[in-house]
């Protein structure tokens, strides 16, 4: 895969790795290149202390040794033995350290044999000065032949210390530049360290900036998806409302017909039979049964009328108010259901609309509870407050859970809706086993318009 093709992240990553991988190849081959120069420094200054110590003990020597032969004190003869005692072991420091170095070490030999004649010269000064030859130890002490062997030593020492010198020089060198060269990588990768800490700042940067525009983009797709939600739902509402009061109206419409055209209809047939039954005298029994049955048959078709106008729009809430009304409603159900009802209700006032949906919303309640409730006894209870009325229906039924409540309830959907479009709020408490409590509260005061709603 070519590098191209990588992501950034990858090659942020690539070149972090190699940065470090560079970084730890530097140090360590500094770490190894000094330690081995400085370990020749520490050899190659052992070695020049060694050289100078030894041009300082046959200088010891030969100090000693003099001392003894002007002034025939044998206290001059300890230094100069113990002279000669170390110049043997520092030359076999010597020959140790020049073993791999063959040119250093033939100068080395050259300079021991120097120091050995240089020392045999002064063991035959000392030896005729103990013999009382003096003629022959000032001749040889007059001589430059003692002069001519500590010129060629200084000479040969000299050059092994400029050897040394040259060792250490150059391991000096190899430390600078191994300093350099860390220095150098340091630099560098720094260096690709600040550009890949760019790349990672503009990449960041990058990607900060396009997830911020994806934000405004997801949140401005938010906002026209809550702001079309809300107008629908609107919409959706005002047309449930509306067809609520439709619905209403048309049931008032039809109560109305069937009141005023079934219900004259149904008087005036009645009347009818009567009116015959008045001019036929003594009708044969077959006749008199029949119009018995007739008269019967228009009676029971007068309650049906009613108890049908009375589901359409009950009479009593026009006529009695709303109090007189939920008393009917609960002791109809009552019989009807066998259930003891309990009312508790206040004189409220509310509007002619506020009043249905009272009505409607205790009617649909005790609907649910003659069908799932399974309930014993039920409390209907209608309080007036300061600016509120509370309507509460409750009852000892089985209850259900109401967060697992599926949202195909309508009946319960249409209470709140119902309450809602009123201006008031609808709470709905139940637990298995617990029962079930339907609160509403409504606003008193004039009906509540919906407002109008916008469409896109």
């Amino acid at each position: 895969m070519p590098l191209g093709a990588l992501p950034k992240a990858t090659i942020n990553l690539i070149l972090a790795v190699v940065a470090v991988v560079v970084l730890i190849g530097i140090s360590e081959t500094g770490f190894q290149r000094s330690t081995a120069a400085l370990t020749e420094i520490s050899d190659a200054a052992r070695t020049r202390s060694a050289l100078n110590q030894t041009l300082q003990l046959v200088l010891d020597a030969e100090t000693g040794s003099r001392g003894y032969l002007l002034t025939g004190d044998p206290a001059y003869l300890e230094p100069y033995n113990r002279a000669v005692t170390e110049i043997g072991q520092t030359l076999d420091t010597l020959r140790g350290v020049y073993v791999e170095d063959g040119q250093a070490q033939a100068t080395l030999s050259q300079v021991a044999r120097e120091v050995q004649r240089k020392l045999a010269e002064m063991d035959l000064l000392v030896r005729m000065r103990q013999q009382g030859n003096e003629d022959a130890w000032k001749f040889v002490l007059m001589s430059d032949i003692g002069k001519q062997h500590m010129d060629v030593i200084r000479s040969q020492v000299a050059a092994l210390i400029a050897t040394a010198n040259e060792r250490i020089a150059a391991s000096q060198a190899q430390v600078r530049d191994s300093l350099l060269l860390a220095r150098v990588g340091i630099a560098a990768v720094a260096v690709v360290a600040l550009l890949a800490f760019y790349l990672y700042l503009r990449q960041s940067s990058a990607l900060k900036a396009a997830g911020e525009r994806q934000q405004q983009a997801l949140q401005a797709e938010r906002d026209l998806l809550e702001r079309q939600v809300r107008e629908r739902t609107a919409s959706l509402t005002e047309l449930a409302t509306h067809l609520q009061q439709v619905r209403e109206q048309e049931r008032g419409h039809l109560a109305r017909e069937l009141h005023d055209e079934l219900g004259a209809l149904l008087t005036a047939a009645k009347l009818d039979v009567a009116r015959l039954k008045s001019r036929l005298g003594t009708p044969a029994p077959e006749v008199t049964q029949r119009l018995q049955h007739l008269t019967e048959t228009l009676n029971s078709g007068i309650a049906l009328k009613r108890r049908i106008i009375e589901d359409l729009r009950p009479s009593s809430l026009t006529n009695l108010g709303l109090s007189a009304s939920l008393e009917i409603l609960a002791r109809e159900f009552s019989e009807q259901s066998g259930v003891e009802v309990v009312t508790n209700l206040e004189s409220v006032e509310l509007d002619e609309s506020r009043q249905i949906t009272v009505y409607r919303l205790v009617q649909e309640s005790l609907t649910n509870i003659a069908k799932y409730a399974e309930a014993r006894h039920v409390e209907i209870s209608v309080h007036s407050y300061t600016n509120v009325v509370e309507v509460t229906v409750r009852d000892d039924g089985k209850g259900f859970d109401v967060v697992r409540m599926r949202p195909s309830t309508h009946g319960l959907a249409g209470m709140r809706h119902r309450v809602e479009s009123a201006g008031g709020r609808l709470k709905l408490t139940s637990s298995p086993g617990q029962g079930t409590r339907v609160v509403a509260v409504l606003p008193q005061g004039g009906a509540v318009q919906p407002a109008p709603v916008t469409m896109s």
